[in-house]
């Protein structure tokens, strides 16, 4: 296996930020005036995360047709396998997406009130992901809380378990991880009051001994897990060990919420309808409603019943608080119904997966092809229609093993040369996504960029 030089990546990643600098003044001028009046120099600070120094800024372009390139205002064009981290699933301006917000914004777009769609998306909801209820939030992290709340209420427990590593959005009791046995506050954020020793509980993926010691204790609400753990670098659930955490939260009364705000790539049910993963609680987030900000979250009729036992469902001729602690005016807004629907409907089908799967191997297979013929002790991991590089040579079982192999600045360096090659991935590690607008091009594209950049490297 070859052994990369750090001199050779340093002078690489020195060159390629001057590059990047050449090529994009329009953007960098854009964020130095947006530095002026946004807190981190554009709207959301995680805009910042993109290496270069700066971000790109996306060009107005009218004409562009659907799929998933891109223009900058300086003209560079881009192949984007981010998608707004999942949130751009769909693609960029699929018609019936358009179409919908279109027809509905001319309507309204929030009513407090539902619409003729509305049942629709629901019956479409428990078809495809098997769970009868359902409930619409602004966000995956909002559904979560909305979920976590629940838990508690029914089973008087205080405490959420999460996996090491994981990412569940704004979720207060998801903020641990677990570093040389000890849990701490992951990304260095801030405690904000909370009292994580109390309400969370935090244990490796894949560690079913550690798993049962936790939920033995008797005081979990709820196991809020991703099936696949997709934030940390891509961490797949060992054989077992999802029949293992369904066994151990049945046996112990605690709730299981399967968060798939990322792993809904894995086809139109989501990793949960593929594996047959039966959570009492389903959160999806991000993609479904092609962009516009929603999430929905799924209840089983076991636990729906449970939920009802304390906030019942209230006739409109009672008057009644219905606030319940989650939710807001917002949530389920008639543009995100209307756009909802097309999704479901036009956009990510049975056929779109079957060519987001294709296309997501023809990238793996490419990825692989390249770390083989030169011979670095690197894979590639594939999760549906999504894929990352890893940077070691065997699959990861848990955080640890992400942690020991995770390299800051060959990540920085490979993010930087797929920018100026016109290529986008996900700025928070080595993730990509197809969509139903990525094409075979798209995917060649990435490949001869990636066996440029190793070749490059190794040289």
């Amino acid at each position: 296996m070859k052994r990369i030089e750090p001199e050779r990546m340093q002078s690489l990643l020195q060159a390629e930020q001057a590059l990047y600098a050449e090529r994009h003044p329009q953007s960098r001028a854009l964020y130095e005036q947006g530095r002026q009046h946004w807190l981190y120099g554009a709207p959301s600070h995680w805009m910042r995360r993109w290496i270069g120094g700066w971000p790109i800024y996306v060009a107005d372009d009218e004409a562009r047709a659907y799929g998933v390139r891109l223009r900058d205002v300086d003209g560079n064009e881009y192949v984007d396998f981010c998608l707004g981290d999942t949130g751009g699933m769909c693609g960029h301006g699929h018609p019936a997406v358009v179409a919908a917000l279109t027809r509905q914004a001319r309507v309204g777009a929030s009513l407090m009130l539902p619409t003729d769609e509305a049942a629709w998306v629901g019956d479409e909801l428990a078809r495809r992901f098997g769970l009868p209820y359902w409930n619409l939030t602004t966000s995956a992290s909002d559904a979560n809380r909305a979920c976590i709340r629940l838990a508690r209420m029914v089973t008087g427990r205080p405490r959420v378990l999460v996996f090491s590593g994981c990412y569940h959005g704004s979720v207060e009791e998801a903020h641990v991880e677990l570093f040389e046995g000890a849990v701490r506050m992951r990304n260095g954020i801030h405690p904000n009051g909370f009292p994580h020793e109390q309400l969370s509980r935090v244990v490796e993926f894949n560690d079913v001994a550690a798993l049962e010691a936790a939920l033995r204790a008797g005081d979990v609400a709820c196991v809020l897990a991703e099936p696949v753990m997709t934030n940390f670098g891509m961490i797949a659930p060992q054989p077992g060990f999802h029949d293992a955490l369904r066994r151990l939260t049945r046996e112990t009364g605690t709730l299981l919420i399967i968060d798939e705000t990322h792993t809904i790539s894995s086809g139109p049910g989501g990793y949960t309808k593929l594996h047959s993963l039966a959570p009492d609680f389903f959160v999806v987030g991000k993609a479904i409603a092609g962009g516009v900000p929603a999430a929905a979250f799924g209840v089983s009729q076991a636990t729906a019943e449970r939920v009802w036992q304390v906030l019942p469902q209230v006739p409109p001729t009672v008057r009644q608080s219905a606030h319940a602690g989650f939710g807001g005016t917002l949530a389920g807004n008639a543009l995100t119904v209307a756009a909802m629907r097309a999704v479901l409907s036009e956009v990510l089908t049975e056929a779109a997966y079957a060519s987001m799967l294709a296309l997501a191997q023809r990238l793996k297979d490419g990825i692989e092809a390249s770390i083989r013929s030169h011979g670095l002790p690197w894979h590639a991991l594939a999760v549906g229609a999504r894929v990352e590089t890893m940077f070691a040579p065997a699959v990861p079982r848990d955080a640890n093993d992400v942690r020991a192999a995770r390299d800051a600045g060959l990540e920085a360096l490979l993010h930087l040369y797929l920018m100026n090659r016109g290529v986008l991935i996900t700025p928070f590690h080595n993730m990509m996504l197809c969509c139903p607008g990525t094409t075979a091009a798209d995917v060649d594209r990435h490949n001869e960029a990636f066996e440029a950049f190793v070749r490059e490297l190794v040289a």
